[in-house]
């Protein structure tokens, strides 16, 4: 069964005054789209209002997105100072993201890097990787490692080296080996509660403000296969 994150269930992993970072469930949208659906960015605005006792308009910045069906880290900002040097932080790549996916089968390197084209298609919200440069394609590249063997599955830890639009689902899918549930690359059944078995489970980066390092990490879900991990 899906449950959606709630002011009063929400999974927070680190919190201060200029930015908080929550694990997100399989239901959950980070921001607002054409499904009308409540995205977690107005769930985590009712919780720090509650929290808080806040009056008026609660300030929440979108620094990044995950893939609805994926779970794992997303990091708000509190604060505009905050929200700005976040972007900056994200988009020239000065943060470290550690992903978990769960393949069917054995792959046979059990690490290896991985170099696509990939070309997005809009209307049907996929990312098709080519090897060979393609026109208006970009080029997606990752690593991979295998951490654990499970009876038909393979748990990889990824390290993302550019973030491309659904760049770990079409590149692992590339390969013959898609996700565990994700139906749009080519993976056999959907899982139950309509997610796929990605898991953006650890995050580094340097704070806005304060300038420590920042680790978090994020519990993955209750799941069988992840527990078996």
């Amino acid at each position: 069964m899906k449950i959606v994150s709630t002011k009063e269930n929400l999974q927070v992993l680190y919190e201060d005054n200029h930015i908080i970072a929550i694990n997100k469930r399989v239901g959950d949208i980070v921001q607002g789209d054409k499904t009308g659906d409540k995205p977690l960015s107005d769930v985590v605005k009712e919780y720090i209002k509650d929290k808080y006792n806040k009056p008026g308009e609660v300030f929440l910045g979108v620094v990044h997105r995950l893939d609805r069906p994926t779970t794992g880290i997303v990091v708000f900002a509190r604060t505009s100072k905050a929200l700005a040097r976040l972007n900056e932080l994200f988009k020239n790549r000065e943060t470290q993201k550690t992903y978990w996916a769960i393949v069917k089968g054995k792959l046979p390197k059990s690490n290896d890097t991985l170099v696509h084209f990939l070309k997005r298609n809009e209307k049907a919200n996929t990312s098709k990787a080519h090897l060979k440069e393609v026109p208006d394609s970009k080029r997606a590249s990752l690593e991979y490692s295998t951490f654990k063997e499970l009876n038909n599955y393979s748990a990889l830890e990824i390290a993302l080296h550019t973030g491309r639009h659904h760049q770990i689902r079409s590149q692992l899918s590339a390969i013959g080996y898609p996700i565990k549930g994700d139906l749009k690359y080519g993976a056999d059944r959907s899982n139950p509660d309509g997610g796929i078995h990605l898991h953006a489970r650890k995050l580094e980066f340097v704070h806005p403000v304060s300038k420590e390092d920042i680790i978090i990490t994020a519990p993955v879900p209750d799941d069988p296969i992840w527990k078996a991990l």
